[in-house]
């Protein structure tokens, strides 16, 4: 695992178990056009460019937070490595989990708003429709989220109204947001009726964005199309004998009958 040191800015890498790692903050967005890659970093002058405003804001606030590493997807991993890549996503949800905090950044949320309101921009936000974004919402022990001028709107433990206002948007019960552990004992079937309210750039990724939320493991193979979800309900039925799997695409509500 690579950690973005943010005081040299330099990657360091971390092998072994998750003991012997250092505390970490991680970061949670969602990708524009363009963004910092781990072949960026190499690069002179790269913090001159306009995507890096994200890492630096991440950097920041993690040095306030008196920590010295931060994760970053689009930097910390070496996309251009298959072996790696796939290493990478099938250890995603453990990576989140295992961060001291998770900073939820939310670029398409203007500054001096109220999240709470009705018709707020938060509620709008592209981050909730998004299917990266739903184990990096339910596996952190604890989120904190921040407009686009890297202020903070709430930690979402503050108290009940962030569960409920992140239950609103997403559908997700707050028994499963307001703790991690609880999705282990979610139903598959309801797992994928969260999923099903976001999207994924690329057809495979709707499956393997779901790897670390079942709790399996399967390699990656970009091309695939469609086979990819085939092949994680063959694996979740395999590995848990999960049948809830079989209402997916049904209403399904956590005790219903």
């Amino acid at each position: 695992m690579r950690l973005l040191n943010v005081h040299t800015r330099q990657l360091e890498e971390f092998t072994g178990n998750v003991q012997d790692r250092p505390k970490y903050a991680i970061l949670s967005h969602t990708w524009g056009k363009k963004e910092i890659t781990f072949q960026d970093l190499s690069q002179p002058y790269h913090q001159q460019r306009p995507e890096y405003a994200k890492i630096e804001g991440c950097c920041r606030q993690a040095i306030r937070d008196n920590y010295t590493y931060v994760w970053v997807d689009t930097c910390c991993i070496d996309k251009s490595s298959s072996a790696e890549l796939s290493e990478a996503i099938n250890s995603m949800f453990a990576w989140y989990r295992d961060a001291a905090v998770c900073y939820v950044y939310l670029v398409d949320v203007p500054t001096g708003q109220d999240p709470f309101a009705e018709d707020s921009a938060f509620r709008k936000s592209r981050w909730f429709k998004r299917g990266w974004t739903l184990q990096e919402l339910l596996a952190p022990s604890l989120l904190e989220f921040y407009d686009m001028e890297w202020d903070r709107l709430f930690l979402w433990e503050d108290d009940h109204s962030t569960y409920d206002i992140l239950g609103t948007i997403t559908g997700i019960e707050i028994q499963y947001i307001s703790a991690h552990e609880n999705i282990r004992s979610a139903p598959v079937a309801l797992l994928f009726s969260w999923a099903s309210q976001r999207s994924t750039s690329r057809e495979e990724d709707e499956a393997y964005c779901l790897l670390g939320l079942v709790g399996v493991n399967m390699p990656l193979l970009y091309g695939e199309g469609g086979r990819a979800f085939l092949r994680l309900q063959e694996e979740i039925i395999k590995k848990s004998g999960d049948m809830s799997i079989l209402a997916h695409g049904l209403d399904v509500r956590h005790g219903s009958s």
